[in-house]
């Protein structure tokens, strides 16, 4: 049972855009995660929002952010123009990172990126280019593949979490998992989940996970030692 920390609207400066995300602080955060959403999706996507409020409840800061702007959003719509644009989607992330530490709520807070689809590519495709400003990714049923000559030079702690019934998108992850570079990685398999985790528990799992990655690598320690 999630707590629900209250979100806050903010605007983020992303070059001659301004991006819309929503955050939330809880009580004494001990990190931040930001999500990078996929193909088609935003930041009031269920599936990420319930992410979100099960790390709220483990002390974690949490900021869902909409890579494209409401003009490019319904132009994505119609042609799918920017959903593959992983170059631009990864500048964006980079951009909210820098926002992030002009923030004084947010500076000292270690961070980490959650991507979803193609926000997974976008999410490494940033920490290859910022691997000292970043300290995990987590991706959930992403195409990190389409991360391409990056995978190489991503060294942050990456977890992959793919459906075990979501077949092609698993075996990406298999292959994208052996040409990144970084020591701590990981492929985690939801039994019997498909690509959006819509069966029962099966969400939850993803959560479960990637709590214990971003506590492990952002906190030290396992969301449970965090617990009142």
């Amino acid at each position: 049972m999630t707590t629900g920390v209250a979100m806050e609207l903010v605007r983020l400066p992303a070059g001659s855009a301004a991006l819309e995300a929503d955050l939330a602080i809880p009580p004494n955060a001990r990190g931040l995660v930001v999500f990078a959403h996929g193909s088609g999706s935003g930041r009031h996507s269920p599936r990420n929002r319930y992410v979100a409020s099960v790390l709220q409840d483990a002390g974690l800061g949490t900021l869902l952010l909409d890579l494209l702007t409401p003009r490019e959003e319904a132009a994505d719509r119609q042609t799918g123009v920017f959903r593959f644009d992983i170059r631009l989607l990864a500048s964006r992330l980079l951009d909210s990172l820098d926002d992030c530490r002009r923030d004084a709520r947010l500076r000292e807070l270690p961070v980490g990126f959650f991507g979803a689809s193609t926000g997974a590519a976008a999410a490494l495709l940033a920490a290859a280019a910022r691997p000292d400003g970043l300290r995990a990714v987590v991706s959930r049923g992403g195409r990190p593949d389409l991360a391409g000559g990056a995978l190489p030079r991503v060294f942050v702690p990456t977890l992959l979490v793919v459906g075990g019934n979501d077949a092609e998108v698993l075996a990406l992850n298999r292959e994208a998992l052996s040409r990144i570079a970084a020591t701590q990685k990981q492929l985690r398999i939801v039994p019997r989940a498909s690509h959006l985790f819509p069966e029962p528990g099966a969400l939850e799992e993803v959560s479960r996970l990637a709590a214990e990655w971003f506590h492990m690598h952002l906190v030290g320690e396992h969301p449970a030692a965090h617990a009142v």
